[in-house]
């Protein structure tokens, strides 16, 4: 019989308006016997059922709502979720293989990440919920669609929050490189680097530097495996420069130029901290067309945003210093905490700072795999602009 959690008075309303998170503070203390990741019926004061989720006691978030509705066969609500949320994508990109496949809360899976590589899923798995459930979830993958290597790629900061332990396992296949193509691009993937292996999050606006970038010099910095420069590159940029203080990184970017066949001869490639190169090359007086960066965050917490905003703020500064008199610059963020107002205010103080104008030609969030929901912020991280650089 499912256990049932009782909220406190008035607890009830964020939920009906489509969070999906409950917190700690929310409920009347719960029964001693309901374990972490059980399904739970939750119930207003009233005792009148809202929703059903996944239980934790370990974290300030108790419940994770997976339904409004009660369920009878958990796996086959599991199934038909995945199935739903590659279908959007599918819609999305038409005959694209490899995209994230599920984006957590907002796909109504609470604590799920899969990105698809192809025929290999990995996984991330944030919630003591989908860590019970993860074999009905590989079993999923492997028999709706074919999957021939299914792992997971979990990051510390995340499990440790959950109460997770810190652990990744292999449940199909190997974690095995492997080739992705993007738009024309293709990527060598080896799953040794951030995130499950890629930032699928940043796809389109890979795709829209190709509109301008032609002869124009481009700084790819926090290149990553160099998606914004080989985009660049694609749509024959002149020039482009790939920073990165991960040596690894470096040669990820200069083996995918390769890979693609691309000029070798239009490109630099430098590891070395960002901020110290683009120092370097302000004391040179270096100037290019285009100046990309794509820092990680810099705030994984409330605590730390004040920090983060000096940090960001001295990065765009920089970067405005290295950009031509109607040149662009190109700057994003993938800080939760920083939101689209305080991101493009750290813009136009960096841009004050150095006497440029700008225009602001293009402003987006996560690409169209990466959906939000609009009850739940904590949905939307991605910040990234597109801004037209004039001198004063």
């Amino acid at each position: 019989m499912t256990k049932k959690i009782k909220l406190k008075k008035h607890e009830d309303r964020r939920i009906k308006e489509g969070h999906l998170w409950i917190f700690s503070n929310e409920i009347v203390k719960p029964d001693i016997d309901i374990q972490n990741g059980e399904i739970v019926e939750v119930y207003d004061f009233a005792e009148n059922y809202v929703c059903t989720g996944f239980f934790n006691r370990n974290s300030l978030i108790s419940v994770r709502i997976i339904s409004i509705n009660k369920i009878e066969d958990l796996k086959e609500l599991l199934r038909q979720k995945i199935l739903r949320a590659d279908k959007l994508r599918k819609d999305l990109y038409s005959g694209r293989n490899s995209y994230r496949m599920i984006f957590s809360e907002a796909d109504q899976l609470p604590g799920l990440i899969i990105d698809k590589y192809e025929n290999t899923y990995v996984l991330q798995v944030y919630s003591f919920g989908m860590e019970a459930n993860v074999h009905s979830i590989v079993e999923i993958l492997k028999n709706d669609f074919n999957a021939e290597n299914i792992f997971t790629k979990n990051e510390e900061y995340f499990r440790t929050l959950e109460g997770l332990p810190i652990k990744d396992e292999v449940y199909l296949g190997e974690d095995k490189e492997t080739i992705i193509e993007e738009f024309g691009v293709l990527y060598k993937i080896d799953f040794k680097g951030h995130k499950t292996g890629f930032y699928f999050d940043q796809t389109d606006n890979r795709i829209f530097v190709e509109r301008f970038a032609k002869g124009k010099s481009f700084i790819d910095a926090f290149c990553n495996a160099g998606g914004f420069g080989l985009h660049a590159l694609k749509a024959e940029a002149k020039s482009v420069i790939f920073v990165d203080s991960s040596k690894s990184e470096i040669e990820n970017a200069k083996a995918n130029v390769e890979l693609n066949s691309l000029p070798l001869d239009r490109c630099t490639f430098i590891a070395k901290d960002v901020f110290d190169y683009f120092e370097e090359l302000v004391n040179e007086q270096k100037l290019f067309d285009i100046v990309m960066i794509d820092p990680p965050a810099f705030a994984k917490s409330k605590k730390n945003i004040n920090q983060a905003i000096k940090g960001y703020e001295k990065l765009n500064r920089l970067a405005l210093q290295l950009t031509k008199d109607e040149g662009f610059l190109i700057t994003s963020s993938c800080s939760y905490h920083l939101d689209d107002e305080e991101f493009i205010n750290i813009v136009k103080r960096a841009a004050y700072k150095t006497n440029k104008n700008l225009q602001l030609i293009h402003f987006y969030n996560a690409s169209m795999d990466h959906p939000r929901l609009p009850a739940m912020s904590e949905t939307k991280y991605l910040k990234f602009g597109v801004f037209k650089v004039y001198q004063s």
